[in-house]
């Protein structure tokens, strides 16, 4: 270690470079070791970040302001306007009897021509339908047979004006074939004791005894309401998610159950056909266009194997919203002209889009969607498309109406073949009023709205 002198001269210049006095005084701008300063142009972008993140919360929060006041708008109160109220006020029109198979106007059984469900003369069938759930759900069984008789409620159908009715399933049902609660029969005491594969049989007779076509739709895996977010019950098969499914099945499973359901029908020439499963969407909507049509191809074979006149119904994708692929990969069956499409559109179809929720539309945008996801095939003269589930609340909102007009606007536009959902006044579970409800508790009386007005044209159109 070299010796530190007291004066510069006469350090060495070997040794100059470690003398402490030949250290160099910092700056005055420099701070020492430990409060080192950042560089100027950094505070300048730390500014305009500080900046860029006010302007994108003001952003932000003008966005929010917006879509609340967006959302409130569409929550106001609607009031029926002045047709609606008049309806309302005078008796149900009567059913068209000639649009009922057993009017005797139709030679059986149905086929598909275009756009059309067709009889062996060619004239058209139009479905004009309404759901009856209640047996896809916890207690296994159809809505209503503990207030009105089954033969009584299919009268009430057939005065609505309705020619068909969607009736839904579940495959627990068919797994388990529970006894029905007694209480839920009380109306229908020879039912009482019976499992629910033959209740659902009895409702099925019940009705095309009246004269209205069955559609048998599967509507759910497990015996609940239709439909949450639970991966289990988006497809027809869960068995590759294991234990997370209480109920599980692979996709021969979900073929045998329809096999056993749909044996019950063969010799019922008003059971006109099968809708294969309700809103298909897959693991949070990833479910692919061909995946869905092979096995419902697989599916639909199966079927006409054992009755070769069944019409078989296919629903898109995306919860039934989406049939935009099948003009690139349409369903082909052993035996032609047997497919029907079936779309489902309500007020909340449409979120996540640009154009945002239904409930928002303007028509012309409403329009461009519904001619995007399905109605190309009709005015194409494609293939049938039949809107097996639309509905609204019977106290709607702005959003809810503005929906309801667009749609039924086109509908009638188009004479599109429709499912409404639903008749039930009550939800099964809980009997918690259902809103879509055409006719009150005691399952005879009509709800006579704006909603059975528009139908009624629908229907006469």
């Amino acid at each position: 270690m070299p010796q530190l002198l007291d004066s510069d001269s006469t350090i060495s210049a070997e040794y100059a470079h470690n003398t402490p006095y030949r250290i160099p005084a910092p700056p005055y701008d420099v701070k020492p070791r430990g409060h080192r300063l950042l560089p100027r142009r950094f505070n300048l972008q730390t500014n305009s970040a500080r900046m860029l993140l006010l302007l994108a919360a003001i952003i932000a929060a003008a966005i929010f302001h917006y879509m609340w006041k967006s959302e409130a708008a569409l929550q106001i109160p609607w009031v029926p306007d002045p047709s609606s109220q008049l309806f309302a006020k005078r008796p149900l029109p009567p059913p068209i009897d000639a649009s009922f198979l057993s009017s005797g106007e139709y030679v059986l059984p149905l086929r598909t021509k275009g756009r059309h469900v067709v009889d062996q003369k060619g004239r058209r069938f139009k479905l004009a339908s309404v759901n009856w759930y209640g047996a896809s759900d916890e207690l296994f069984v159809p809505g209503g047979l503990e207030v009105q008789h089954r033969s009584t409620i299919a009268k009430t159908i057939r005065r609505l004006g309705f020619n068909s009715v969607r009736l839904p399933y579940s495959d627990e049902m068919v797994m388990t074939n529970p006894p029905i609660l007694p209480h839920l029969l009380i109306a229908n005491p020879d039912l009482v004791g019976k499992k629910a594969m033959d209740v659902f049989e009895a409702v099925v007779e019940a009705l095309t005894e009246e004269g209205i076509a069955v559609i048998v739709n599967n509507h759910i895996t497990s015996a609940t309401w239709c439909c949450g977010a639970d991966p289990c019950d988006a497809g027809w098969a869960n068995d590759h998610l294991g234990p997370l499914c209480r109920v599980r099945q692979t996709e021969a499973e979900w073929i045998e159950h329809w096999e056993t359901v749909m044996a019950r029908f063969i010799e019922n020439p008003l059971v006109i056909g099968a809708d294969l499963r309700n809103e298909v969407r897959g693991v949070w909507g990833t479910m692919s266009w061909d995946r869905w049509a092979t096995a419902a191809e697989r599916a639909g074979n199966a079927l006409l194997k054992m009755n070769p006149d069944w019409l078989i119904i296919v629903g898109g994708t995306e919860s039934s919203n989406d049939l935009s692929s099948v003009g690139d990969r349409p369903i082909l069956l052993d035996v032609d002209h047997r497919v029907v499409y079936s779309a489902h559109v309500y007020s909340w179809s449409g979120w996540g889009s640009r154009e945002g929720r239904y409930a928002k539309r303007s028509y012309p945008s409403f329009v461009k969607s519904m001619r995007h996801n399905w109605a190309y095939l009709i005015e194409g003269n494609l293939a049938p498309v039949w809107i097996g589930e639309f509905g609204a609340p019977d106290q709607p909102g702005e959003g809810d109406a503005n929906y309801w007009q667009n749609l039924l606007r086109y509908l009638k536009a188009i004479d599109a073949d429709f499912g409404y959902w639903a008749i039930n006044p009550r939800q099964p579970k809980d009997n918690s009023k259902e809103t879509y409800a055409l006719v009150e508790d005691d399952w005879i009386t009509p709800v006579l709205d704006y909603r059975m007005k528009d139908m009624t044209e629908l229907i006469r159109s």
